[in-house]
């Protein structure tokens, strides 16, 4: 017999300002409770120091939130300078402390020039990487340091917002897995005394920004579950950027019971991905088939993720 799920039908996505000192998977779990959701997932994890936004995937939205995995992504740090750590933030252990160089605005942007466009990246050994089936900071907690291969990260913009004696604030949009805490220290190493950052803030995670973002309290004084339901985005927001395919009642039966079904896909390339509607509800993911043996566009999108609850709306 099939084991039930515990909790409420809930699908939809919603924005999260993390609060500091929370982890997103305690930030994940407070929001499913509030939603009373059976299923909930996020998008990738903001450090328990960092603030901002965390997208929340709830129900079907599950299914769909590793498009959010490769987004690219903006943020607001404060870099302090002369003192490393070995987490490369405020909460890890100072092991290195060195004198700051006066330091003016124009020093610091011709820095910051050196780390724009592809840069490689060594991650730092408190992540949550694997080696051989371990977590890095899990490794890094008991003491050990494994070498870790530098990774090819984009560093789209930098803007300096302000300037301090032993500190600047920094907005950074950058590619996915790229460290805001090993640039902040690469960026110390060039400027002579090293650095970590004590604030790191995520403005926006691919087509989402901090504009739409609730915080927990926020939820929590919403009037009841319907009010909480009515704030969150539909599930398709998270597939915004696929080309998008309406598909008749006909094509719309077949494709649920998992069948390829016609469909136009004029200047569609071979096995893209696009979304899939009927009568304007959302379907799900498909495929776009590929040639046929006359070589011939087939004409043809088979089901590749479905909207399990496509067919009841």
């Amino acid at each position: 017999m099939a084991r039930r799920r515990r909790g409420l039908p809930v699908n939809g996505v919603l924005l999260l300002d993390k609060p500091q000192g929370l982890s997103s998977n305690h930030a994940l779990q407070r929001v499913r409770r509030l939603f009373q959701a059976q299923k909930a997932g996020h998008t990738g994890t903001l450090d328990p120091m960092a603030t901002g936004l965390l997208p929340i995937c709830l129900g079907e939205a599950t299914k769909f939130s590793s498009h959010l995995l490769e987004a690219d992504k903006a943020y607001r740090t404060r870099v302090e300078l002369g003192v490393v750590t070995d987490t490369g933030d405020a909460e890890g252990s100072v092991v290195r402390r060195r004198e700051v160089p006066a330091l003016s605005a124009a020093d610091i942007e011709a820095v910051l020039a050196r780390f724009h466009g592809e840069i490689d990246q060594v991650p730092p050994m408190y992540s949550a990487l694997k080696h051989q089936g371990k977590k890095l900071y899990e490794l890094a907690r008991e003491g050990k340091e494994v070498e870790r291969a530098a990774r090819r990260v984009r560093i789209y913009a930098t803007r300096l917002l302000a300037v301090e004696e032993t500190a600047f604030e920094l907005e950074v949009s950058v590619s996915k897995g790229t460290y805001i805490r090993t640039l902040a220290e690469d960026i110390g190493e060039a400027l002579g005394c090293g650095a970590h950052i004590s604030q790191l803030r995520r403005l926006k995670t691919g087509p989402f920004d901090s504009e739409a973002m609730w915080t927990l309290e926020a939820l929590e004084a919403l009037a009841d579950q319907t009010a909480r339901e009515a704030e969150l985005m539909p599930v398709d927001v998270l597939v915004a950027h696929l080309p998008k395919l309406e598909l008749d009642a006909a094509a719309r039966q077949a494709l649920m019971q998992g069948q390829a079904v016609a469909a136009d896909t004029t200047g569609l390339a071979p096995q893209a991905l696009v979304r899939l509607y009927g009568d304007g509800a959302f379907l799900g993911l498909g495929r776009v088939s590929g040639i046929s043996e006359s070589g011939e566009p087939r004409g043809e999108v088979a089901p590749k993720r479905l909207f399990s609850t496509a067919a009841d709306s």
